[in-house]
């Protein structure tokens, strides 16, 4: 069972920092003097060093040396590739070719913000990606640092560890040792969900980009068992991509709740009135969630539902996995269930919808 119901918190921006010291190698110094300059420079040495560490994982599969337990996690993740890539058109180049060996069992932690009396969050603006609701770090004092002073400066704050990355096909992304702690389904998850993005990955749509590469995840996932005779595996996706759907149905009901409350009392005036009118939403959200969501959880452990945090950075952090997830079930059942007409299907409506929203 897995203790997590919040859905696949991964970095996207590993190779952001890469990608623009090659596009603009003269400038470099330049761009490094400013804020945001020296935390991408940041990023490209800890992707650098990522990249560099890099082994085959073909030559680690015949590896005699390398433990059993390990090699056939490897061996899974070349198979979900190929699945990815020959089965669903995910373009898989030559990710997940390669694997590297982190130094700790963190690769990053993520942090995000809200305001503690209004549902907007905080983000920040990264070259190439454009804006996005979380900020990642990979030195655990940095990340505490830029915590207190997010919640100095008045907001919630969210703070969570992430086992993966992706580069959106900008270079070779290797599988982490921190994804192989993760049972058969869910690195099978992680691949076909990291693969997602490589397909489509939408500028300013995190909420988009990650709520749509988890449900191909769960559904392919599904798929790829049933592909290998493995009914077993193929239920325990289902089984987790049902309580995916339930807690993204919780987490909506409770943003909806919450933002017509804060609506319903504007002005900077009345900040102690929204604030006091959170913590009762709140603690009415943790009863539903302990008695009535609690008990539905297939694969989550009950604990989760009394000790989850619940402030307005984790809720509206936990929506970008967990949006719209009916809607693409839906669609999943109008196409037949055949995952790779219902991913051309999203895509389509998606890029449709931004072209008329601009």
């Amino acid at each position: 069972m897995r203790t997590r119901g919040s859905g696949r918190l991964k970095l996207r921006w590993g190779g952001v920092g890469l990608v623009l010291l090659g596009i603009v190698a003269g400038g470099a110094v330049l761009t490094a003097a400013t804020s945001v300059g020296r935390y991408v420079s940041r990023a490209a040495w800890e992707e650098g060093k990522i990249l560099r560490g890099r082994r085959s994982i073909e030559m680690l599969v015949r590896d005699a040396t390398v433990a059993p337990a390990t090699r056939a996690k490897l061996r899974l993740v070349l198979e979900a590739r190929s699945f990815a890539r020959d089965s669903l058109r995910l373009p898989a180049r030559d990710v997940f070719t390669q694997f590297t060996q982190l130094e700790s069992d963190t690769l990053v932690l993520l942090l995000s913000g809200a305001r503690t009396d209004w549902l907007e969050a905080k983000s920040w603006w990264f070259p190439v990606v454009g804006r996005v609701p979380y900020k990642g770090f990979f030195k655990v004092g940095d990340a505490k640092r830029a915590e207190r002073a997010l919640a100095a400066a008045g907001y919630d704050t969210y703070l969570r560890p992430s086992p993966a990355f992706s580069t959106l096909g900008w270079f070779n992304d290797p599988l982490l040792s921190t994804s192989l702690g993760a049972d058969s389904v869910e690195l099978v998850n992680t691949v076909i969900h990291e693969l997602t993005h490589n397909r489509y990955y939408a500028k300013d749509a995190a909420v988009f980009n990650e709520s749509f590469a988890n449900f191909v995840g769960a559904r392919g996932a599904e798929r790829f068992f049933l592909s290998h005779g493995d009914t077993s595996s193929a239920a325990r996706a289902v089984d987790r991509w049902a309580d995916d759907r339930l807690l993204g149905a919780y987490w909506a009901t409770l943003y909806r709740g919450l933002d017509s409350a804060f609506r319903s009392i504007p002005g900077d005036a009345f900040r102690a009135r929204r604030l006091f009118v959170r913590d009762s939403v709140y603690a009415v959200a943790r009863r539903v969630l302990v008695d009535s969501v609690g008990p539905q959880f297939r694969t989550i452990l009950p604990a989760y539902a009394a000790r989850v945090t619940l402030n307005n950075a984790a809720l509206m952090a936990r929506r970008i996995y967990l949006t719209d997830l009916e809607r693409f079930e839906r669609v999943f059942v109008a196409e037949g269930r055949d995952l790779e007409k219902t991913i051309r299907r999203l895509i389509a409506e998606h890029r449709a919808g931004d072209v008329a929203g601009r």
